[in-house]
C-alpha cells in the first residue's frame, strides 16, 4: 500500500484489513470500553490520513505503525482522564442526599421547640422518653410511673397538639371536632 497521498479508497482498505485487529488491541487497553476504543480507532486512522507519509514506510504492512498510534492516543486518553477530577454519573447524583438549608433546618427547630413548649409537662415528659431518649412505651412506663396505656394515650394526644401548633404541619388525625379534642384532652392528662 505505497502511495504519496491518502486517497479515500486506501483508508477504506487501511481500515478493512486493520480495523478489526486495531479495535480488538484497543479494547484491550481500554479495559473492555467499548466506546472509548472506538473513539481511539477512529482517531488513529485520523492520523493515518493526516500522515501519508506512512504509507510510504519502509515496512511491508502498517499495523506496526497503526497499533503505535494507536496505544500513544489511549495512553495520552488515560492521562487526560486521570488528570482531571472523575465524572459522576446522574445515577450518583440523584442517589447523594441533597444539601439541607442550614437556616431552614434552623427555623424548624425553633418551631418545634416553641410547639413542644405549649405541652403540659406531662405530655412533654412522655415525648421526651419515647422520642428523644428511644425508650419503648413499656420503659417510658416503668422509668415516669405510669401505666403503658398511659403512656400511649399522651403520646397520641401530645402529637396531636404539636401538629396543631406547628406551622405548615397537618396531621390526618387533626380533623377530629374541636368538642372531642377537649374531651380527649381531659381524659389523657
Amino acid at each position: 500500500m505505497t502511495t504519496t497521498t491518502t486517497d479515500d479508497r486506501a483508508l477504506a482498505d487501511l481500515q478493512r484489513e486493520h480495523g478489526p485487529a486495531l479495535f480488538h488491541f484497543l479494547l484491550g487497553l481500554t479495559f473492555g470500553d467499548r466506546q472509548r476504543a472506538e473513539d481511539l480507532l477512529q482517531e488513529t486512522l485520523v492520523r493515518a490520513w493526516q500522515h501519508p507519509e506512512a504509507f510510504d514506510g519502509p515496512y511491508e504492512s502498517m499495523r506496526p505503525w497503526l497499533f503505535t498510534v494507536g496505544r500513544r492516543l489511549a495512553i495520552d486518553a488515560r492521562r487526560s482522564r486521570l488528570a482531571r477530577p472523575a465524572e459522576v454519573s446522574d445515577a450518583v447524583l440523584e442517589s447523594a442526599p441533597g444539601r439541607e438549608d442550614t437556616a431552614e433546618s434552623a427555623a424548624s427547630a425553633l418551631d418545634v421547640r416553641k410547639a413542644v413548649r405549649t405541652l403540659s409537662p406531662e405530655h412533654r415528659a412522655v415525648l421526651v422518653q419515647i422520642y428523644f431518649r428511644g425508650l419503648s412505651v413499656g420503659e417510658t412506663a416503668e422509668v415516669l410511673g405510669i401505666p403503658a396505656g398511659t403512656v400511649k394515650s399522651r403520646s397520641y394526644y401530645a402529637l396531636r397538639l404539636l401538629s396543631r401548633n406547628l406551622p405548615g404541619y397537618s396531621s390526618r388525625s387533626s380533623s377530629v371536632s374541636s368538642g372531642s379534642r377537649a374531651a380527649a384532652s381531659a381524659t389523657a392528662a
